[in-house]
């Protein structure tokens, strides 16, 4: 059994029967008083940030994950269907079991986050940023870089995302996948 000592950021345990990913965390040595650990955790099932405090010295369950490398081959029905780069074993995952669906693209390398012990897809994190051309966005005016003025815009994944007014339709650009938000420009 593992300790508060042995947190550290992306760490999975069990908290209270949820896995939860450790997001940050802080050990804390007041003048009075015993030592604790204070910490933010990503509940993996529903997204959630949680906030809990340690007492030092606190036991905790930690829980064995695999990140694996697979590629994303198409949507079906109520999810998605993903080949091993490896292995090329097919799996299909459950649409909830995706954090930004809306910017996944065929053939893109995606990780799946297993537990380890069962054997059982607990996230599908994606690329952190992607590169992606506008397919549609209002005409920029000449001039309009000074200020950091957003318009919408669809890009070729079907998102919606918000660009600067210099952005033009047919202009690749990078998205950070984790916030939706538009990065740069990329030189062609």
């Amino acid at each position: 059994m593992a300790n508060t000592s042995d947190i550290r950021n992306g760490l999975c345990i069990k908290f209270n029967g949820m896995l939860c990913t450790i997001i940050d965390f802080q050990h804390v040595k007041p003048g009075k008083g015993p030592a604790f650990v204070r910490t933010k955790m990503r509940n993996i099932e529903t997204g959630k940030v949680l906030e809990n405090t340690f007492s030092a010295g606190h036991n905790i369950d930690i829980v064995r994950i695999e990140h694996r490398p697979y590629q994303y081959l198409y949507e079906e029905g109520i999810g998605y269907h993903f080949m091993h780069t490896e292995t090329y074993e097919q799996i299909f995952i459950d649409k909830k079991l995706v954090e930004k669906p809306e910017f996944l693209r065929e053939e893109m390398i995606c990780t799946i986050i297993y537990h380890a012990d069962e054997e059982i897809p607990l996230m599908v994190e994606l690329p952190s940023f992607i590169e992606a051309t506008v397919t549609y966005t209002e005409p920029g005016l000449k001039g309009d870089t000074a200020t950091n003025t957003m318009k919408p815009a669809t890009i070729d994944t079907g998102a919606e995302i918000r660009v600067p007014l210099f952005i033009d339709t047919d202009d690749k650009i990078k998205v950070d996948t984790r916030t939706g938000i538009y990065s740069e420009r990329v030189k062609e």
